[in-house]
């Protein structure tokens, strides 16, 4: 047997897992909102749930994975909510924006330019997670 590498190339020190509830939904939705691309997907052995997944937007992975209650692994969907939420640098914010509205996504907070320097808005996506997207 091969060796592993302790840390994989292409990885930052911190790697967000986002659990969802409809794996799949998910991945199409990443990947035509936010042009994330599919590094690999490993589906529980009835083929009805994602066991993990990895997408890569620009330079940071993302793993993901369906919830599995019984392993305490819960959408926001299920636990009323996010504590958490990802920020993203985009080329063009208002399109992405707008483009993750009119796939599902919430606005939260309007895009506008704010004092710290960004154009910024908000949304919650159809699987419950928080977005910062700014330019």
């Amino acid at each position: 047997m091969s060796e592993v590498k302790k840390i994989p190339d292409e990885y930052h020190t911190i790697t967000p897992m986002l659990i969802v509830k409809d794996g799949l939904k998910a991945i199409e939705y990443y990947k035509k909102v936010f042009g994330a691309t599919d590094k690999g997907i490993m589906m529980m052995p009835d083929n009805k749930a994602v066991a993990h997944a990895e997408l890569k937007i620009r330079d940071s992975n993302i793993m993901l994975s369906d919830e599995f209650p019984e392993m305490k692994c819960l959408s926001p969907i299920s636990i009323g909510g996010s504590p958490i939420s990802l920020y993203l640098y985009v080329e063009d914010v208002d399109k992405t924006f707008n483009l993750a509205v009119a796939e599902g996504g919430k606005s939260l907070h309007p895009v506008k330019d704010q004092f710290w320097g960004d154009r910024h808005g908000i949304i919650q996506d159809p699987f419950g997670h928080i977005w910062s997207i700014s330019t």
